[in-house]
């Protein structure tokens, strides 16, 4: 899953059709799966990397139809060799095994649904922390686990996996030439949703620095257009991050206070049905702050807890 609701958009000019495998430069295609939601706007992006052994980016859901879009869009000629994961979340990865079964190709993926977690959010996890609802692929496994810094190729094309944890633990994104499948870390329409044990907001910022590192030219996302100013998106999510704990730091100075309460005052134009996930965003932006010795919880470290202000 993908977004902070506070921060969408909605443009009118991305509203591509479901099912169709659309040409966005050569060599590389796009098919819309049919889950569109707040959470995954129009619905998720599969991309189509090749052009005789095909890697697919994100198979998205196991929903009806996109199989069969999918295994519809390989000509002759043509086959799957790859199907690469971005990250476990089920609008990414669940239709991940019934096209390894319809095409014998591989799953890679960074590692399974808790790779990459972070050691604080392995402890909260351990604690009895669950997720906030944001759609963990918990079963999911791949065929090949890819390590930072590796290479996948294929007649054509070879992919450089970043890992990219802070959205979730195993996100990887993927370079290609100086242009970046950024999954659902980096996108145009909204900010990436960060949910404690699988979210961390310490390890997103490091990934937007890792991802600035280098000098792309566009990004393609799980959710969205491409993104064309790819510096300049980073820097804001980056912005955004800091002054959502610049808010919660001014909330609690006056008064200490719980993650819910903030997020009802931080997030005044959310609509009441997203409080819950904005609850969460601010209970990873305290999880940070407490490892930053800036704040600390009245007894255990928990969603519940009361923090204040160090």
């Amino acid at each position: 899953m993908s977004s902070d609701r506070s921060a969408l958009k909605w443009p009118d000019d991305f509203d591509p059709p479901v099912g169709v495998a659309e040409e966005i430069q050569p060599g590389l295609r796009r098919i819309l799966a049919d889950n569109p939601s707040p959470m995954t706007y129009r619905g998720t992006n599969t991309y189509l990397l090749g052009e005789t052994e095909l890697a697919v980016i994100d198979p998205g859901p196991d929903a009806p139809g996109h199989l069969d879009a999918i295994l519809a869009a390989v000509g002759a000629g043509q086959s799957i060799s790859h199907i690469v994961i971005t990250h476990s979340h089920r609008d990414h990865s669940t239709l991940a095994r019934p096209l390894a079964e319809a095409t014998g190709a591989p799953v890679l993926a960074f590692g399974n649904a808790t790779a990459g977690r972070s050691a604080m959010m392995s402890e909260l996890a351990n604690s009895g922390l669950g997720g906030g609802g944001e759609g963990l692929d918990a079963g999911f496994e791949p065929d090949i686990t890819l390590a930072d810094g590796a290479r996948i190729e294929g007649a054509g094309w070879a992919l450089d996996v970043i890992h990219t944890p802070g959205h979730l633990g195993n996100h990887i994104s993927l370079g290609l030439g100086d242009l970046c499948f950024s999954g659902d870390h980096v996108m145009g329409w909204a900010s990436s949703i960060v949910s404690p044990p699988d979210g961390d907001v310490g390890d997103f910022m490091t990934s937007c620095e890792r991802l600035k590192e280098r000098d792309w030219r566009i990004f393609y996302p799980g959710h969205g257009a491409p993104v064309t100013n790819p510096a300049a998106r980073i820097d804001w999510l980056m912005d955004h991050r800091r002054k959502r704990e610049a808010a919660i730091l001014g909330a609690l100075s006056f008064s200490p206070s719980t993650p819910q309460v903030l997020a009802a005052r931080i997030y005044t134009e959310t609509p009441r049905r997203m409080l819950g996930m904005a609850t969460r965003n601010v209970f990873a932006h305290l999880i940070d702050l407490t490892r930053k010795n800036m704040v600390k919880p009245d007894g255990d470290l928990s969603e519940k807890a009361v923090f204040r202000r160090i």
